[in-house]
């Protein structure tokens, strides 16, 4: 069974109204699948000021008695520290307040008990809600944005004009009645300055306590708007482009691997188990870089320098001269065709060796994609 109750708005002779707007749902008996389970009572607060709306967060918590964790007999009489973001009472004295952090003592049994356990701050939802949630701009359904702003003096950009320059973009939550008419109610916009401030900062862009940064000619941005009285949300992805921002890609050349390559880190040590595979192209720093005393080329990666690491002989080569004349080879037991290489010629040869099935190792020679080697023997 549900009631919604919506009270008369305030007297208009106030600098702001408010308005309430909440939804229980009892569960009766067989229905629902809920039998025995308490209602959810959900809601909003709307106000209203200079004909502008804002919708208040509603905050909502769970407490909970008598609370026990058994840890088992081998952990009995240790202390333990526990913590929950709401808080936790170990006695039951009325005038105790819930502490995020708390010691206690396991019994014999290794049992801890709690006298209350508080949640942290939870949205209470309608669970049978068909809404849904879209994005717009100008009474229009948008799915993406695309925004402009100005950079100041050193490329500087405050993220209030990120934020006023997405102004347009609304969410609403899009409700469909018994009468087939759709109802759209404005929720909490996800777009503020702390919003921006994170994304940048987990984009390595360092934001000043004033809300300043040095932009990039380009940013992505996401979004995500969540429903009043449901689980549903949608996402907004966000281009902000910023023409007079600083240029912070980096310069790149394409090169071809010639022996399959594994990714290394600034101290030569592998990444991962990744690697790219011969005759691929990677874009990397033109110059390379010595580790250890060998060279290595950094991989870029969306314009940026990305810490990962190819050994450079993987991609130039290693110039060697032959101690005999030698045959080039396809497969172990194959020519490639029918040039010999003459004692004393310098050939270029890529990465480690080969072990071909007869056993014995051979260099990857050549600069295509043709299978051509060399015995390691012959130099």
């Amino acid at each position: 069974m549900r009631r919604r109750i919506t009270p008369t708005p305030a007297a208009q002779n106030t600098d702001v109204n408010l308005a309430t707007n909440f939804t229980a749902i009892a569960y009766v008996a067989g229905q629902n699948s809920a039998q025995g389970t308490n209602g959810v009572v959900s809601g909003s607060v709307t106000a209203t000021y200079n004909g502008q709306s804002y919708t208040g967060n509603l905050q909502y918590y769970a407490v909970i008695n008598d609370v026990s964790f058994n840890f088992g007999s081998q952990n009995a009489d240790k202390k333990l520290t526990v913590s929950l973001k709401g808080g936790l009472l170990t006695t039951k004295d009325t005038d105790a307040q819930p502490a995020e952090s708390v010691t206690v003592t396991l019994n014999k049994d290794g049992v801890a008990d709690f006298a209350q356990v508080k949640t942290p701050i939870f949205k209470a939802v309608n669970p049978f809600s068909t809404s849904t949630v879209a994005w717009c701009q100008n009474n229009n359904v948008v799915t993406s944005a695309n925004v402009t702003v100005n950079a100041g003096n050193n490329n500087l950009v405050n993220v209030s004009q990120i934020v006023a320059a997405l102004n347009g973009y609304t969410a609403h939550e899009l409700t469909r009645g018994n009468n087939g008419q759709v109802a759209s109610d404005p929720v909490t916009s996800p777009i503020t300055a702390a919003a921006v401030t994170d994304q940048l900062k987990a984009q390595n862009i360092a934001v000043d306590g004033a809300g300043y940064f040095t932009a990039p000619t380009s940013l992505s941005l996401k979004f995500t708007a969540t429903a009043n009285n449901s689980n549903a949300s949608a996402e907004l992805p966000v281009t902000v482009s910023i023409p007079n921002g600083k240029v912070t890609t980096v310069e790149s050349v394409s090169k071809t691997i010639m022996h399959n390559a594994y990714y290394y880190d600034k101290d030569a040590k592998r990444v991962g188990t990744d690697k790219l595979t011969r005759y691929n192209s990677v874009t990397v720093s033109p110059k390379t870089t010595t580790i250890n005393g060998k060279a290595y080329y950094e991989v870029v990666e969306n314009g940026k320098l990305s810490g990962k690491y190819i050994n450079a002989d993987n991609i130039d080569g290693t110039e060697r001269t032959l101690k005999h004349n030698a045959y080039v080879y396809k497969t172990s037991k194959k020519r490639a065709n029918k040039v010999v290489l003459k004692k004393g010629d310098k050939v270029t040869t890529y990465g480690g060796t080969y072990t071909f099935k007869n056993g014995k190792q051979y260099y990857k020679i050549g600069n295509n994609t043709e299978k051509t080697y060399v015995k390691a023997s012959n130099f």
